[in-house]
């Protein structure tokens, strides 16, 4: 799974090469489809942290794709693998997948060259804290700027990090916290973020199942996810929640790849168990009844309903496409399948759902967090009592009329008002619903064939109608 400058050039080009596919079907002017195209801003930084009594250099990176709406949004990523085409690549697809479930930011991303895993906690806050300081001191981040988030490598803890110093060197200002998102609750974070990505690449794939004319194409019955065979690449937050939310709706997870190796049993496996053991014995390998795959890439090619990857980019492509026997391919990671990968599996009849509207789940509750932040006030603080009590009016008025008594159990559910994570999540699967039956539109409307055309394409005209509003200025 490890990444390369070289693979951060192809996927760069790959997702230059699906724009201007998509493009093509666009009436915008040539100009504005070229501005839409290219990356803003590029800022680059070599900076001293003091570790242990040595000076170590890093090296980082924050990339500002689109200024069509401000701020712009996009994860902060440490790995050793950080190069300027890759933060340029999923800085780009950040843009596309704001607009495609219409949240008003333009695409960014960061990175740091540093290994997580290595690194101390002290050093890694060291790092982070610089590294927020850089971006602070030029006007790369705030809350109507700039407003990174985790990605690979980085969590919540570093989110905390990076709003402290941000306070700190912005000292009384009243929407500080929306300088950054997917921080942890108790310091300006949100409810239900931690699984936001997993749970929203479950209402999409939900989505399509309930799609009878897809779902004819792709040679799959049921409109439900009962039954369904799922395999997924990774298991961390994104793949896990996936896994586990589309577990308890009745699909079965036969297949889990990680780096180590990979497990599969056509009976299904116990997600939440299978982590529990990852955790324990640091590998995903001789979990239960499962069948062990050394090289975890050739889990990739069993035969499934949905193969979920959920790791890094560029896993599925020209070399291992054909043997792909999923019928569906839900790419819960940004850019796992390569350009020349998907033009081999389409060909195969195979449905591709892709980044840019699977898993744009964690970048919607992000805005969700970044309204909170400039409110001040959590989600259903002031109303949910009310509606209890509206709601409570009603269960008597009905229970009067009708001269029988609901149950203890019956009442509270029906009073219920309701909380943080419920809104959250009520606003998760409606943003998902939505852009769903956007993409299937534009398809429809177009006549094109797959998915991810459809979605670049509305992506590309709700862009280009900001650009056009705005006009070109001077």
């Amino acid at each position: 799974m490890a990444n390369t400058d070289n693979e951060g050039r192809k996927f760069l080009e790959s997702v230059h090469q699906f724009f201007d596919h998509a493009a093509s079907y666009s009436k915008l002017d040539p100009g504005i489809l070229a501005q839409i195209k290219t990356c803003n801003s590029v800022y680059k930084v070599s900076f001293p942290v003091e570790i242990d009594g040595r000076v170590e250099v890093f090296e980082g990176i924050r990339v500002q794709h689109s200024h069509h709406k401000l701020p712009s949004k996009g994860g902060i990523r440490f790995s050793m693998q950080v190069d300027e085409d890759e933060v340029k690549a999923l800085a780009t697809l950040m843009t596309f997948k704001c607009a495609v479930v219409d949240v008003p930011f333009g695409g960014a991303k960061g990175g740091v060259k540093i290994n997580p895993r290595t690194s101390s906690v002290k050093t890694l806050e060291k790092v982070t804290r610089r590294y927020a300081a850089e971006l602070i001191k030029r006007n790369l981040i705030g809350p109507g700027m700039d407003v990174p988030a985790p990605d690979y490598g980085t969590g919540s803890r570093e989110m905390a990090w990076i709003a402290d110093t941000y306070q700190a060197l912005k000292y009384g200002e009243t929407n500080a916290l929306g300088c950054v998102t997917g921080k942890p609750v108790g310091q300006g974070g949100i409810r239900g973020r931690a699984e936001a990505t997993g749970l929203g690449i479950f209402y999409g794939i939900r989505e399509a199942f309930s799609d009878s004319d897809l779902m004819r194409k792709a040679g799959i019955e049921g409109n439900t996810m009962e039954g369904k065979r799922i395999i997924v690449q990774g298991l961390g937050n994104v793949g896990y929640n996936a896994a586990h939310f589309c577990q308890q709706d009745g699909a079965l997870i036969i297949g889990i790849a990680e780096r180590e190796g990979g497990i599969y049993n056509p009976n299904g496996i116990d997600v939440a168990e299978a982590f529990k053991h990852r955790s324990e014995t640091g590998s995903i390998l001789n979990f239960g009844q499962c069948k062990n795959f050394e090289n975890s890439a050739e889990l990739l090619e069993e035969e499934c309903d949905v193969l979920l990857p959920a790791a890094l980019e560029n896993q599925i492509h020209a070399d291992n496409a054909a043997r792909i026997k999923a019928k569906i391919v839900a790419e819960g990671a940004n850019g796992p399948v390569t350009r020349d990968a998907e033009k081999i599996l389409l060909q195969k009849g195979i449905i591709i759902i892709p980044d840019l509207y699977i898993n744009a789940g964690g970048v919607t509750v992000s805005y969700f967090e970044w309204l909170k932040n400039l409110s001040n006030v959590r989600f259903g603080r002031m109303g949910k009592r009310a509606e209890e009590a509206s709601h409570r009016r009603l269960v008597n008025a009905i229970e009067s009329a009708s001269g029988k008594s609901m149950s203890t159990h019956e009442r509270n559910l029906l009073i219920q008002g309701s909380d943080e994570i419920s809104l959250v999540r009520s606003g998760l699967e409606d943003t998902m619903i939505n852009a769903y039956h956007e993409i299937r539109g534009v398809m429809n409307r177009k006549d094109i064939e797959d998915m991810r055309t459809a979605a670049f394409l509305s992506a590309i005209e709700k862009i280009g109608v900001s650009y056009e509003a705005l006009g070109i200025f001077p």
